[in-house]
């Protein structure tokens, strides 16, 4: 029930500030499927609300973020689902933001994206007005872990996963604040098929090195993607 309410009041508040009509998480019985041109996808998009990542305070980073994943939604065929999670601290009540959206005949993706849009541009002020709360360290690992068995990719939906995230993971998984630390063997169950891709944009944010950023991409990549890996493919984005 707090959940529910926290998540009706953040989407509240973005309505009030934007005059955005808000998301609706079922499709009505009475509404008819877009065409089945193409077969449809699942994109899983993760907020990074820790305190180390400019998406917290930057709004004028958490618009060009916003772009970004939105134009990556626009084009999404019938029937493709989108999904949005927070993550930072390794408690499921710090991160009480989540919800799923449907493509579909009335809930076009050009909808959908300008929702998503309006959400991830507003994070800083949400953050700042006390509606969620920043958070003490980066759980990307635990979250990643968590999220691959809920979108099991097994079920042949072409899934994308598209963090927002400095990608310093910092918990008892690693520090990737120190070179000398390293992530630990990627978590694939045997029975779980591989997502597509993993994206990170805004990596190596705020660090203000480009030594670093590719430490980082290459740490992410070489734990994500390949034979035996959670994913077929990696994109690691400083900028773009």
């Amino acid at each position: 029930m707090f959940m529910r309410t926290l998540t009706a009041l953040i989407i509240t508040f973005v309505v009030a500030a934007t005059g955005y009509i808000t998301f609706s998480d079922q499709l009505s019985a009475k509404e008819q499927p877009l065409e089945d041109v193409v077969r449809p996808e699942r994109i899983v998009i993760g907020l990074d609300l820790s305190t180390s990542n400019p998406l917290v305070d930057d709004k004028m980073y958490a618009a060009k973020l916003a772009r970004n994943v939105s134009a990556q939604i626009k084009n999404l065929p019938p029937r493709s689902e989108v999904w949005v999670r927070t993550f930072g601290a390794y408690d499921s009540n710090s991160n009480t933001l989540r919800f799923n959206e449907v493509v579909s005949a009335r809930n076009r993706p050009e909808k959908v994206a300008n929702g998503v849009e309006t959400l991830i541009s507003n994070i800083p002020t949400l953050i700042e007005r006390g509606f969620i709360k920043g958070q003490p360290n980066t759980n990307i690992v635990g979250f990643l872990e968590n999220m691959t068995q809920v979108a099991d990719c097994s079920d042949t939906i072409k899934t994308t996963f598209i963090l927002l995230t400095d990608g310093v993971e910092e918990s008892e998984y690693a520090d990737l604040r120190m070179p000398s630390s390293h992530l630990p063997a990627s978590v694939m169950v045997s029975n779980h098929a591989q997502c597509h891709e993993l994206q990170i944009l805004g990596l190596g944010q705020g660090l203000g090195s480009p030594s670093e950023t590719r430490r980082l991409r290459e740490t992410w990549s070489n734990w994500s993607a390949g034979a035996g890996r959670p994913f077929i493919s990696f994109v690691g984005l400083n900028d773009w």
